[in-house]
């Protein structure tokens, strides 16, 4: 079969295409025929050595498809044939993938492969953001950093869709017409956004902010929170981590609260499958509807990670073996 295989870490453009032997599925472990496989900040980071996760080389890329089933374990409810999406460390950037049977979920037959691809690692990192650590309540105001990127219109659908008011923070204007276009009630400037917020606030602030960003802008984000809120820590794609002064917390009884999907999900049997059957409303009415920013062919793998570091991306980017 042919994949995208980091070879050496010298960045995405460093991604080689070829064939390698097809993968045989282990134990309790899908053979997935990959129709679409989403593209992730840690992809970026795993192509530069700066992830923590770190594969022995050489591996091929991707971290979550969507596709058709090829194998399935006896006794599991899939059979060769059947639509799903799936969450895998590595290995999604090929024509076949191999998935843990937990990790494996039926995709509604409404919902096409390449939004599919969309789903596993943001729309359930979110659900367990905004529900399980913000226990953010319909009526409530979230504020997003990064709203624009894959994590942002994750936020921004699952917020609205929870009843929530979402006001987006973008850098460019293109941005704020973009997040706007796929359910955010406002978009501010990243330039000056703290004020701007409280002017949209009324002065009051925002129950929660949800910061996937990092940098410069925590501080201000501390500030942005109306008392009893809590900021959302789910990565740091400025490079950048922030550090707390916990009086801020004290003055305001405000929280800054980490959002570790993975390792909280990983030791609970079933805790993954049933975060999706919480999506699986949301993805059959039409409001959950990952914005595809473009496809790519396996062969423009690299292009389609390089543009992450670039900030080039206006919702997700997705590769088709």
């Amino acid at each position: 079969m042919r994949a995208a295989r980091v070879t050496r870490t010298d960045g995405p453009q460093a991604l080689e295409i070829g064939e390698v032997p097809d993968p045989v599925a282990g134990p309790g472990e899908v053979l997935i025929e990959v129709k679409a496989a989403g593209v992730n900040f840690p992809d970026l980071l795993l192509t530069q050595d700066k992830y923590q996760y770190k594969p022995e080389l050489p591996f091929t890329l991707g971290g979550e498809l969507a596709g058709v089933v090829r194998e399935a374990p006896e006794g599991s409810e899939f059979s060769p044939g059947d639509r799903v999406a799936a969450s895998t460390s590595t290995g999604a950037f090929a024509e076949l993938a191999t998935a843990p049977v937990l990790s494996v979920f039926p995709l509604p037959d409404n919902v096409g492969f390449a939004a599919g691809a969309c789903l596993p690692m943001n729309y359930l990192t979110m659900t367990f953001a905004l529900i399980t650590r913000g226990q953010l309540q319909k009526g409530e105001t979230v504020l997003v950093h990064g709203a624009a990127g894959g994590i942002g219109t994750a936020t921004v659908q699952l917020a609205k869709a929870l009843g929530a008011r979402v006001i987006s923070v973008v850098s460019t204007e293109e941005k704020a017409e973009f997040v706007k276009s796929v359910g955010s009630d406002e978009a501010v400037l990243a330039d000056g956004f703290k004020d701007a917020v409280k002017e949209l606030t009324g002065g009051t602030g925002v129950d929660m902010v949800v910061d996937p960003v990092g940098g410069d802008r925590f501080t201000d984000s501390l500030r942005s929170l109306a008392p009893l809120g809590r900021l959302l820590v789910i990565g740091f794609t400025a490079g950048e981590i922030p550090t707390v002064k916990v009086n801020r917390l004290l003055l305001n009884n405000i929280d800054v609260r980490g959002v570790g999907w993975g390792a909280y999900a990983s030791p609970r049997e079933g805790y993954t499958r049933a975060e999706w059957e919480k999506l699986i409303p949301y993805l059959e009415s039409g409001i959950v509807d990952p914005p595809i920013a473009g496809t790519y062919p396996l062969e423009k793998a690299g292009e389609a990670v390089a543009l992450l570091g670039e900030r080039g991306v206006l919702g997700k980017a997705v590769v088709e073996p």
